[in-house]
């Protein structure tokens, strides 16, 4: 199934979104990162295939660390998730490789599971 990283800094929605994402996906291995300093550390020892990642993080900001996992693994899927749903923020993910941008407010996991069935099926 699908490895998934999931770059938060807000513990609550951190833990929220994947506890929501392993009841809809029970095969689905997830890790947790905090900041991009973690983010780095477990793209490169658990070689995600999707990741949602916060815009505004500790240190790096998402859109940084976006376009520099694109670059590493292009293949990767990484998915904006912010409160920060701003044009400017939108046209930047997708400059820096994001494959979609999705605000917090708008999250629904029937979209979710759409991505993890296509990242799945090309497995």
């Amino acid at each position: 199934m699908c490895r998934t990283l999931i770059v938060e800094n807000s513990v609550t929605f951190r833990k929220t979104f994947s506890e929501a994402l392993g009841k809809r996906f029970p095969k689905m291995v997830i890790e947790e990162a905090e900041d991009g300093v973690e983010a780095m550390r477990k793209v490169r020892s658990f070689q995600p295939q999707l990741i949602f990642m916060d815009i505004r993080l500790p240190g790096e900001n998402g859109l940084r660390l976006t376009g520099k996992i694109k670059t590493r693994m292009p293949k990767v899927v990484v998915i904006i998730l912010t409160d920060y749903d701003l044009e400017e923020y939108r046209t930047a993910a997708f400059l820096k490789g994001a494959d979609d941008f999705i605000a917090k407010g708008a999250l629904n996991l029937s979209n979710i599971e759409t991505i993890v069935q296509r990242i799945s099926a090309g497995l």
